[in-house]
């Protein structure tokens, strides 16, 4: 059994179709804070649509992994069920920077003592065996320079900050029991959506961004998108990232569970990531003539916890886990378009 947290959300939902199908029985705890319910539903209704290939069982609960009482309750009852919980994914945990920058404290909150909860009551019911969603914005930009895992760590908002603190509770963690096997996935930036259209990235509250906001500008939900500064230090003066496909990020994290399964208790961080830059207006560019579009935008200011540049070294990625991406930026955005096209009446 593997237990997800936050397995309701984007990337989650995503790799826990994948679980599935591969013969995992998942069972996914969100508090919903981040996660729209429905994605429930549409999980369900892909399974079953492949249910002939579909080997895995699906659970799911609500809670919040900051309980304590009631999260123990949960390890100890798949237990009793002689299905345990033998490994977990944590993806759960507040995710926009722009809102960390505005709500620091709470961000120190959700994401720590969640963790914190989590790894105590896996201490205590012998689970030691856990993939984190860590993120790239734990280290320092390096303007034209590729990002390895040894790069300096210097996170300049408080999610980011938040991340890179749970990364070295995982270390100590692991420092005190090296019975423990914790893999630190550092994503770039997750895009695209799922192969059969029906779940794609949907941001709760206020939407930060670029994809889903480009989708309701094309969409006609927006009359255009603001692009946060054209002074940066790069290219064309628009912020470059590394965009990564959801199901090229899905795959990663299968992949990090067969390496904890193979391998011996270690603590390893890996970054997943294309190893491409793409600006703002390249992004702008291609999704414009790939799908015949017209996509309006303005410049505005900068954004406060933005950075200019950040691309993955991801050889480690191929070298521990034999992981590559396999799609392109026209893939990511020919998926888009249809899932606007299927999803949102366009």
């Amino acid at each position: 059994m593997v237990l997800a947290t936050g397995g309701l959300g984007y990337i989650g939902s995503h790799t826990c179709i994948d679980l599935i199908s591969e013969g995992y029985d998942v069972l996914i705890l969100d508090s919903l804070i981040n996660s729209p319910i429905n994605n429930l539903e549409k999980i369900k209704k892909i399974i079953n649509i492949n249910k002939k290939n579909i080997r895995g069982k699906l659970t799911f609960q609500k809670g919040d992994l900051k309980d304590k009482k009631w999260l123990d309750s949960i390890f100890k009852k798949q237990i009793l069920l002689k299905k345990p919980i033998e490994s977990v994914i944590h993806f759960a945990g507040l995710k926009s920077v722009q809102e960390s920058v505005l709500q620091p404290l709470r961000y120190w909150e959700e994401n720590i003592n969640a963790t914190l909860s989590l790894i105590s009551v896996m201490e205590e019911n012998n689970c030691r065996n856990i993939v984190f969603s860590s993120s790239a914005t734990i280290y320092k930009p390096i303007l034209g320079f590729k990002l390895t895992e040894d790069s300096i760590k210097e996170p300049i908002n408080p999610y980011g900050n938040s991340k890179l603190a749970i990364e070295k509770i995982f270390h100590d963690v692991y420092n005190l029991n090296k019975n423990w096997k914790i893999i630190n996935l550092r994503y770039f930036n997750p895009v695209g959506v799922h192969n059969s259209a029906n779940i794609g990235e949907v941001q709760l509250g206020t939407v930060t961004n670029l994809f889903p906001i480009l989708e309701k500008v094309v969409s006609c939900k927006l009359d255009r998108l603001m692009i946060y500064g054209k002074d940066w230090p790069t290219f064309d003066g628009t912020c470059v990232r590394d965009y990564i496909h959801v199901m090229d990020l899905s795959r990663a994290h299968l992949a990090a569970l067969k390496y904890i399964k193979e391998n011996d208790p270690q603590f390893i961080s890996i970054n997943i990531g294309t190893g491409k830059g793409l600006s703002v207006l390249q992004i702008i560019n291609a999704y414009s003539k790939i799908n015949n579009v017209n996509i309006p935008f303005e410049f505005v200011n900068r954004r406060v916890g933005d950075t200019p540049y950040l691309v993955a070294d991801n050889s480690l990625a191929l070298e521990l886990l034999d992981w590559k991406p396999l799609k392109s930026i026209e893939d990511i955005c020919a998926d888009s378009f249809r899932f606007i096209k299927e999803n949102q009446n366009f």
